[in-house]
């Protein structure tokens, strides 16, 4: 199983609300703040045998206030 880290830009004023909602959804592994042009950094585990970028529009892309995110997929190479 591959780590999936991603980012997101949240509605100003809604970062919060965004995390509050992720953790109820119980799809993250880890969570934090960031500074710069991004809002959040999560990291998750998707199940093996799905398309990551579906899965990620369904569980986390969709989460209202989100206004983008852009995912980074990892691989073991070593």
């Amino acid at each position: 199983m591959s780590a999936v880290f991603v980012q997101l830009r949240c509605k100003p004023g809604t970062t919060y609300t965004v995390a509050d909602e992720l953790y109820e959804r119980e799809i993250v592994s880890e969570l934090y703040s960031t500074s710069g042009e991004w809002d959040l950094l999560l990291k998750v585990y998707p199940p093996e045998d799905v398309d990551i970028g579906h899965w990620i529009n369904e569980n986390v892309a969709n989460i209202t206030h989100v206004e983008r995110s852009m995912t980074t997929l990892t691989f073991k190479a070593f």
